[in-house]
This record gives structure tokens, C-alpha cells and sequence, in this order.
């Protein structure tokens, strides 16, 4: 599978094509694919630091939130830790796809230790502010606004 994602990544290096090939809503077809390109991305960041393609990860990220799944939480999570530029890069609103209730319940009834890291992130931008009128709907058509304007 990393090998696959290996390629994956020479295939769709750089944003513009992975958004050509998947768009910002994906088939559900290509989640798992957007899903090892992220992995593979990450771990390339995690080893390097800053020299490889935030821009590409935060693009990867986008799409699995619009796929809706809680479960992508915990991998755009890994995504967003990787480094300091993918944490800056990647909005803490992307890990909550189904909502940030509902990502909450979830994180808490995982209760692993990134789950963990993750649920108290969340609770301190909330408080922080983060999340005032955030919604799915708004955050989705943001992004498609920023993505694809016009």
C-alpha cells in the first residue's frame, strides 16, 4: 500500500492536479487514495520539517472533510502534527467533517492517546474561538470558494 501511495504521490504532485483528479468533493471511490496520499505526505513532512507540500496536505484534508468521515479526524490529525508549517497549515475545522459535536463524541469514545490530543486541541480552540458559526455547510463552501473562486 505505501508503495502504491509512493506513486500516488509522483502522479499528483502538487495540489493542482490532485484537485483536477479528485475535485474538492471526491468520489467515494478515491477516498482511500486521498487518504494514503495523505499518509505518505505526512510521513515525508514528519522526516523532513517543512520541505515537503503542506499546501498539498491541507488540499488532502479539504477533500476527506467534504467526504464526511469521522473517522479522517485521527488522519488529518497525524497530518496536522507532522510539523510546525503543517500545523499552520492545516485548519483545526477540518477534523470535525460530520460536526464539531459530533467529532467530539467520537474522539472521547476512542479514546486513544492522538484522539485524546486531538479532543483537547478542539476544546481549547473552542474556547478560543475557533468555532463561533462554524458549520459544515459554511466551512465546505468556504473552501470552494478558496479552491476553485468564480
Amino acid at each position: 500500500m505505501a508503495e502504491h501511495a509512493g506513486e500516488l504521490a509522483d502522479q499528483v504532485a502538487g495540489g493542482f492536479e490532485s484537485l483536477r483528479r479528485f475535485g474538492l468533493q471526491p468520489a467515494g471511490s478515491d477516498i482511500e487514495l486521498i487518504r494514503e496520499l495523505l499518509l505518505t505526505q505526512t510521513e515525508l513532512e514528519r522526516q523532513s520539517q517543512g520541505h515537503d507540500d503542506t499546501a498539498l496536505m491541507k488540499l488532502c484534508c479539504v477533500q476527506l472533510f467534504n467526504a464526511g468521515s469521522p473517522q479522517d479526524a485521527l488522519t488529518i490529525w497525524q497530518a496536522k502534527t507532522s510539523s510546525f508549517d503543517a500545523h499552520c497549515s492545516i485548519d483545526v475545522q477540518l477534523l470535525c467533517s460530520p460536526g464539531l459535536e459530533e467529532t467530539k463524541t467520537y474522539l472521547a469514545q476512542d479514546g486513544s492517546e492522538p484522539a485524546t490530543a486531538a479532543l483537547d486541541y478542539l476544546i481549547r480552540c473552542q474556547a478560543a474561538g475557533d468555532f463561533t458559526d462554524f458549520s459544515v455547510e459554511k466551512q465546505s463552501r468556504w473552501y470552494s470558494e478558496y479552491y476553485c473562486p468564480g
